[in-house]
């Protein structure tokens, strides 16, 4: 038996648009949204709903790296994509089935193609509502539901999204985990090497909330930063705003919120090697609150340059900061310990530390 291009499968399938539209009898429905991999579900329920009830709306759902269907549609023909994403992998087929086709070419409403960031936003959507853990196939409709509402400006409409799933593999977590946050923008951030131009590039973020801090001497000329943080849920455009607080400022700045390259792999390589010289690294320790940061920053106004500092929050009950100090080759180290001890925070110094000689420095030997 095939598992979606069969018709006895997909009268089956079919089933769920009954159990959707008896619990709806007296209740107004709008549209209905469906994953959709090889077209199974989708056909049937669009199938039954176009006879019971046609004047609801039906679309399906697709990964926008397996979207075969919304291809075939366009197509007028049954598509064989060459390759597919395997992110939603319950719902990854590069070739959907005739029978399928035939009946979503001519009953289905629409498709909606959704990324990666989206889907794992679903997800997020899903467990915060019913505290269920969607797999990422199985949230394919909650996120083409959501995109159909944002993209069309919709209120007050009644819409069904059918999710499918729940095998969640564990390790996939983390990957849901870190790209779910819709909220978060990121951007990267040129200032002058220049004392102060730290706290005045912050000042412009403050007092929304920072995810993430990435920075790394460079020149003495100028410093570019990666910072992620949340905009203003009740300010509209407050991310344009903010960029344009920058530019009035001096600060150049690129919008990286839609850059596969800066959110999978620039963010953890951000910075990279230095040979600023006399510099000892700390981590530190503080409780992590709201405006914790921001307080982390006021304590470290001081007459040392910051060459390094990293921060990302990880939903921990600690922040965990990384920070480079240039300590003046006159100074003693007693002088910068006992502005370390004054601080109140916990850390440890991780000058000696071979990692960070092998990933972080241009010569080992400028650390001492």
């Amino acid at each position: 038996i095939h598992p979606f291009d069969d018709e006895h499968v997909i009268a089956g399938q079919g089933t769920i648009a009954i159990e959707i539209l008896k619990k709806c009898v007296s209740q107004p429905v709008d549209a209905i949204f469906v994953c959709c991999g090889g077209g199974g579900m989708l056909a049937g329920i669009a199938a039954y709903v176009k006879q019971v009830r046609p004047n609801v709306k039906v679309y399906g759902v697709e990964a926008a790296d397996a979207a075969g269907m919304t291809a075939s549609i366009a197509a007028g023909k049954v598509v064989t994509l060459p390759s597919v994403g395997l992110f939603a992998d319950g719902a990854a087929v590069k070739t959907v089935g005739s029978e399928t086709f035939r009946l979503c070419n001519k009953y289905v409403d629409g498709m909606v193609t959704v990324d990666t960031d989206q889907i794992c936003n679903a997800i997020k959507l899903a467990y915060n509502d019913a505290r269920v853990i969607l797999e990422p196939a199985g949230a394919l409709a909650v996120a083409g539901l959501k995109k159909h509402i944002e993209e069309n400006n919709i209120s007050g409409s009644t819409f069904v999204a059918i999710t499918s799933g729940a095998n969640m593999d564990f390790n996939r977590l983390r990957v849901v985990s870190a790209r779910a946050d819709d909220s978060e923008r990121s951007l990267e951030i040129t200032i002058p090497e220049t004392p102060g131009a730290f706290r005045a590039m912050y000042s412009k973020i403050w007092p929304r909330n920072v995810t993430e801090f990435t920075y790394r001497y460079n020149s003495e000329r100028e410093a570019h930063i990666f910072v992620s943080f949340q905009p203003l849920a009740h300010v509209e455009n407050d991310f344009e705003l903010v960029m344009e607080d920058f530019q009035k400022e001096g600060f150049s700045c690129t919008d990286l919120c839609d850059n596969e390259l800066a959110k999978t792999h620039i963010r953890h390589l951000a910075g990279g090697r230095s040979g600023a010289p006399h510099e000892r690294l700390f981590r530190f320790h503080f409780p992590e609150s709201p405006g914790a940061l921001q307080r982390f920053l006021e304590s470290l106004d001081m007459k040392w340059n910051i060459s390094l500092f990293h921060y990302r929050n990880y939903g921990d009950d600690f922040g965990r900061v990384l920070v480079g100090i240039q300590q003046n080759q006159s100074d003693k180290c007693e002088g910068m310990n006992k502005f370390l001890k004054d601080l109140g925070y916990y850390y440890i110094e991780e000058t000696n530390n071979p990692a960070y000689a092998k990933f972080l420095r241009i010569g080992g030997e400028d650390m001492k």
